[in-house]
This record gives C-alpha cells, sequence and structure tokens, in this order.
C-alpha cells in the first residue's frame, strides 16, 4: 500500500511539474499579433510606406537617456500614412524583448499593443486596461511622458519596458516631424 501511494505520488508531482513547465514555456513567448496585422489594423494596409531614422550622436545620446541603454540598433524602421506614423519596439522586460506596436499621429500616442511577450511574467501589460493608459499620452517640455502609467503589481519591468517604448517612439516621430514642420515654415 505505501508502495502504491510513492509511486501515485511520484506520477502526480511529475504531472504537476510538467504542467508548470509547460505553462512557463508558453508564457514565456506569445505572439499576439504579427507585424502585418498590426499596420493593417493601424495604418488600413499590410504594406503601408515606410522610412528609417538613423541614431545620429544627439539621437542616440537622447535613447540612451530614456532607455537607460544605448539602443541596440544604428537605425529605427517607421511606417505612414500621413500624419499617422507606427512603431515596433523590442524592450527588455527583465531579460527577453517585449515587441511593442505604437501608433502616434499629431504628436500623440493614438494606440499601443503588445506584439509579442516572451518573459516568463508581467505578460498583463498586453490588456486593454493596462495599453489604452498610453492614448493620448505625449512629450512633455523634458521630452517625457505628459501623463502617469499606472503599474501592475507583479509587472513592474513590463510596464517600464512599455513606458521607456512609447517615450522612444513619441521622440523619434516628434523628431521625424520637425524637418516637416521646419521644411513648410521655411519661406
Amino acid at each position: 500500500m505505501i508502495q502504491a501511494n510513492r509511486k501515485n505520488l511520484g506520477l502526480v508531482l511529475r504531472i504537476a511539474l510538467l504542467t508548470v513547465f509547460t505553462t512557463a514555456a508558453i508564457a514565456q513567448s506569445s505572439a499576439y499579433q504579427s507585424k502585418p496585422e498590426f499596420l493593417e489594423q493601424s495604418l488600413g494596409t499590410t504594406q503601408p510606406q515606410s522610412d528609417v531614422i538613423w541614431f545620429d550622436d544627439e539621437l542616440r545620446a537622447v535613447a540612451t537617456r530614456i532607455l537607460g541603454h544605448p539602443p541596440g540598433t544604428m537605425r529605427m524602421r517607421y511606417w505612414f500614412d500621413g500624419s499617422r506614423t507606427a512603431w515596433i519596439v523590442d524592450e527588455i522586460g527583465k531579460e527577453k524583448p517585449i515587441t511593442l506596436g505604437i501608433v502616434i499621429q499629431n504628436g500623440e500616442i493614438e494606440r499601443m499593443s503588445v506584439l509579442q511577450f516572451r518573459e516568463s511574467r508581467g505578460w498583463e501589460i498586453k490588456y486593454p486596461f493596462f495599453t489604452e493608459q498610453f492614448d493620448g499620452v505625449r512629450l512633455d517640455k523634458n521630452d517625457k511622458l505628459n501623463e502617469r502609467i499606472d503599474g501592475i503589481t507583479g509587472a513592474t519591468l513590463s510596464v517600464r519596458a512599455a513606458t521607456r517604448s512609447a517615450n522612444l517612439a513619441l521622440v523619434l516621430s516628434e523628431h521625424i516631424r520637425q524637418p516637416i514642420q521646419e521644411t513648410i515654415a521655411a519661406p
């Protein structure tokens, strides 16, 4: 009888461990929306016009201040349709990148979506109750978000990654808008 109980306990423990590891593996890499789906939903087409913004020394310094580390690339691609731009930003939460889609129109965030989440915790940032906080957010005079973003218990690093990504997208969007505005204003 004791031998049978030990066998059953061993089986139950193996099933429990398998369930925990499977759940963690699923949570670590969940794709919620593809890039084409995001672009179609945001700009009305899966292949909108695109361009890149290069990180010169000045822009790299600004991005480094916002992110807390230098950007991992020399340039960043963005997509546009009139005054609306779409940015896809990868930013580390705790250990792995979180892919966020951010749409900006007229200097404010129109929409933010979590496209892919690879961390083991903090995935709650994918829900509208969190992402909708960014709707209408702009930059203040110090190039910081003009609204406070509420955190989520247990998702602090993911919240910070999303906030940094939003800030960076707004700064980059403003950077590409200024030359256009200066060209229009020139005599």
